[in-house]
């Protein structure tokens, strides 16, 4: 009992262990701030992965992909049994995007993927990233009315950040295609008239023909689909060659459209390749769903050719993933099948070049892509999961927050530093007190045992202290950031980094448990030495000078 009271006696006079204390609990608090934002991130970071990747990926290495996806597919379900719940046929391959902007042309370089729009839902969160609410239930490719959000749907704020989605879809079109008439009438006038444009760089005039060609290159010129062979061409000269695989893709010859009541193939580009953030969290579109866009792509021969076409945007993606948002186009994988000739023409089979597989809950993801990896020869084919497939990523922030967790934990180990020369220095002051309490019969132990008691009593109130501040800021963490923002006036956390408005921040028990643990024990283990200088001293020497 005396030493349960020599220490909350010494916990309650000692004011100097005051900093030991506060080091202890602004050590914990730390951790438990920051392994929280950083799981938060981690988990943000992997939904959105897992979201656009299904489970297992059963990919070819070549781009012209495999034939046949059905038989494919039996032959997985065969293989895996009951652990698959969903799959779905994709094509991937690298293209170019090219759209203009105030007459200049933009190019932007991206990863072209084929979806079938009835099944891809199934085996990803694809659906749930879209603007149009009615998309998100079920994907079209053809182009929506209107509705599109101009509210950002995964976020908790109700401010229009999107104003210029208002009137995106047909309306947009039907607007862009009558400007574009009007303009079209007005240098015609001038043509009839006979006025001559200057050009503003002074380089050399343009007829008008040549104006209109440029104010239109992307739009009404695309309206005009190309012929299916060259003037003069011979059809008979062609009767002994072998059948074209990208004529049934082409339009008929002299075949016009109306883009005011027609559209192109529909496209989904992801939102980063289309809009931009500003310093008010206000997103700017370059292009809005009812413009039309060019990509390039290679063909599925070989060697492969460059053929290109136009599209039709008809919605955006957003994962809340730069790396995704800014690079990801789909369209529907059979009219990308047709254009890069991926369909045989004797058999009428279509190639892909991959199939997503989901699996069902609590499915060992390893297990199944072992057993796939058996079946087909790892030379033709290649199966991963979603986290193989973004390894790399992975690991990174997995060694980010052990590192981060080991530097943080030198502020603690500081504390216990502190609470040492502490100890050592009470150890020297109450040498006294030492030598009576031991010829009054305290045993060794007993002696070693109060500065042992001290350190856990100091270890046990930083830590708790510690637990309660960090938990406080972990869970308030985002009215804290508006706090700080509010009386700065700098922006704390910006959306147009991460794409995020709100930090995110989760705690795990087991996270904060280790860290009281690992507190409490730097706390006693520097208690330790003092303790065995105490219980080493014999009574008669620590009376001797008295």
């Amino acid at each position: 009992m005396y030493k349960l009271l020599l220490c909350w006696r010494y916990l309650r006079t000692r004011w100097i262990a005051l900093a030991s204390i506060v080091s202890v609990t602004l050590g914990v608090a730390t951790m438990i701030v920051v392994n929280s934002v950083m799981a938060g991130f981690s988990h943000e970071m992997q939904t959105r992965i897992h979201g656009i990747l299904s489970d297992l990926v059963f990919e070819s290495h070549s781009l012209s992909g495999f034939q046949d996806p059905k038989w494919h597919m039996d032959e997985i379900k065969r293989a895996a049994g009951d652990d698959i719940v969903g799959m779905t046929p994709t094509v991937a391959v690298p293209a170019m995007l090219n759209f203009q902007v105030r007459g200049q042309w933009i190019t932007r370089q991206i990863m072209l993927i084929g979806i079938d729009e009835a099944t891809h839902a199934q085996v990803s969160d694809f659906g749930r990233y879209l603007q149009h609410p009615g998309n998100r239930g079920q994907l079209s490719f053809a182009l929506r009315d209107s509705g599109y959000d101009t509210i950002d749907s995964q976020s908790d704020s109700k401010a229009i950040t999107r104003p210029a989605l208002e009137g995106a879809g047909w309306p947009h079109r039907r607007m862009r295609v009558e400007r574009e008439r009007v303009w079209r009438e007005k240098l015609e006038t001038d043509r009839r008239s006979g006025a001559a444009a200057e050009p503003a760089d002074g380089g050399p005039t343009r007829s008008v023909d040549q104006q209109v060609d440029a104010v239109l290159a992307a739009t009404t010129a695309d309206a005009v689909a190309p012929p299916t062979t060259e003037a003069g061409a011979d059809p008979a000269a062609d009767a002994g060659k072998p059948a074209d695989p990208f004529r049934h893709a082409r339009p008929e010859e002299g075949t016009r459209m109306d883009p005011a009541t027609e559209q192109f193939t529909g496209i989904v580009p992801g939102i980063g390749l289309a809009s931009f953030r500003d310093t008010t969290g206000t997103d700017r579109f370059l292009v809005l769903p009812g413009d039309d866009v060019k990509i390039t792509f290679p063909t599925a021969g070989t060697p492969p050719k460059a053929v290109s076409d136009t599209f039709t945007v008809v919605d955006f993606y957003e994962s809340k993933m730069s790396e995704y948002d800014s690079n990801f186009v789909f369209v529907p994988i059979a009219s990308l099948q047709r254009m890069r000739g991926m369909i045989d023409p004797q058999s009428g089979l279509a190639s892909v070049n991959s199939i997503q597989i989901k699996l069902r809950d609590g499915a060992n993801l390893d297990l199944v892509r072992d057993k796939l990896r058996k079946v087909f020869p790892a030379d033709l084919y290649a199966v991963s999961t979603w986290r193989d497939k973004q390894g790399p990523l992975l690991a990174a922030v997995d060694m980010e927050m052990s590192v981060l967790n080991i530097l943080l934990f030198l502020i603690i180990a500081v504390a216990g530093f502190g609470i040492l020369a502490i100890f050592f220095m009470i150890v020297v002051e109450k040498t006294r007190d030492i030598g009576i309490l031991k010829s009054l019969g305290a045993s060794a132990g007993g002696i070693g045992g109060i500065f042992l008691g001290y350190g856990l009593f100091l270890g046990i109130v930083g830590a708790g202290a510690g637990l309660v501040l960090g938990l406080s800021i972990a869970w308030n963490i985002n009215t804290i950031r508006a706090g700080v923002e509010w009386c700065t006036g700098e922006r704390v956390f910006d959306p147009s980094i991460y794409y995020f408005y709100r930090i995110p921040s989760i705690v795990h028990p087991f996270t904060v448990a280790w860290i009281i643990v690992g507190a409490v024990g730097i706390a006693v283990a520097s208690s330790v030495l003092p303790a065995l200088r105490a219980a080493r001293l014999h009574p008669v020497e620590a009376l001797r000078h008295d």
